[in-house]
């Protein structure tokens, strides 16, 4: 069995994954996508990998390797119509809103006043947010239109053209919380709370990291989320809105859970591994994630 671990940074993610196969007498090759020259319509010695596991720290990089090997034929853990839609705001809405899961409401304006606009229709507070980024980063919380103002008409001047997507949400009012939740082959397998004083609670920007258990409307939630976007192996972030009750906010599609693993008690990267050998052995298509039995309370 040939597994190729693509990456742009080994992190402490990508070892824990390398020795999770390991203990499984699986070898993955390491390959690090800075260092190649892809050849479209010439496969070379790419379609001698049984899978695929885009680990890379670079979303575009890794976005776009992946979309190359899907074009070759080999099957990659995400595909690339996950990643594609993971890694933009609009398309995630887009998917969740077309299968009927519960998303926070969101606005989408390409000028200044229809902008102001979205905002004053959704309400006071509002977010804005870049469609393309990660780790809470230019995330705005407008609470009145001289910021809504402000914000928008740096977002015009300054930004770059994903910043000319003008994506307006509704501000959730949520228990100074959000809830992540990791999907593995379309199975819920682990949760964590990230609490924080701030709005924005990502641990990246000092979150505290707590365990929680998975009820059956969770689960239930994350598996039709994980479905509508064709993700493999996902992380699902929840807001607790208290009118709504659970909303899905993002998925992401090359998660970090190094801070997750003794946090909830489950072996993620053990889980991972299994998922992607099962793949292999039983040859479980891209955007049909086969269920993944998670170890005895893990959910």
């Amino acid at each position: 069995m040939r597994i190729a671990l693509l990456t742009t940074r080994i992190r402490t993610e990508e070892r824990l994954l390398l020795e999770s196969f390991e203990a499984r007498g699986v070898h993955p090759e390491v390959i690090d996508l800075r260092a190649q020259v892809f050849v479209p319509g010439s496969p070379g010695r790419w379609t001698g990998f049984d899978l695929a596991v885009d680990r890379s720290v670079s979303a575009t990089a890794g976005q776009n390797a992946v979309r190359i090997l899907d074009a070759f034929g080999v099957r990659c853990v995400n595909p690339s119509a996950a990643i594609d839609t993971c890694s933009d705001k609009l398309r995630t809405t887009l998917a969740l809103e077309l299968a009927g899961v519960p998303t926070p409401r969101v606005r989408v304006a390409f000028d200044q006043e229809s902008a102001l606009a979205a905002v004053e229709e959704l309400g006071y507070p509002a977010v804005l947010k870049p469609t393309i980024g990660s780790w809470g980063r230019l995330l705005a919380r407008v609470n009145d239109r001289d910021a809504a103002e402000a914000v928008i008409e740096h977002k015009l001047t300054l930004g770059s053209f994903p910043h000319h997507v003008l994506y307006v949400q509704e501000y959730v009012e949520k228990p100074m919380r959000d809830i992540r939740v990791f999907v593995v082959g379309g199975e819920p397998v682990a949760a964590i709370t990230r609490e924080s004083q701030h709005w924005v609670t990502n641990t990246a920007r000092g979150g505290r990291a707590s365990g929680l258990a998975i009820g059956p409307e969770m689960a239930d939630l994350c598996r039709r989320a994980a479905a509508s976007v064709g993700g493999d192996v996902v992380a699902i972030d929840l807001l607790e809105c208290p009118r709504r009750g659970l909303l899905v906010n993002e998925l992401n599609h090359s998660m970090e859970f190094r801070n997750s693993i003794e946090t909830s008690g489950v072996d993620i990267p053990g889980l991972v591994a299994d998922y992607c050998l099962r793949v292999v052995r039983e040859g479980i298509p891209a955007g049909t994630p086969a269920t993944s039995r998670a170890p005895a309370g893990a959910a």
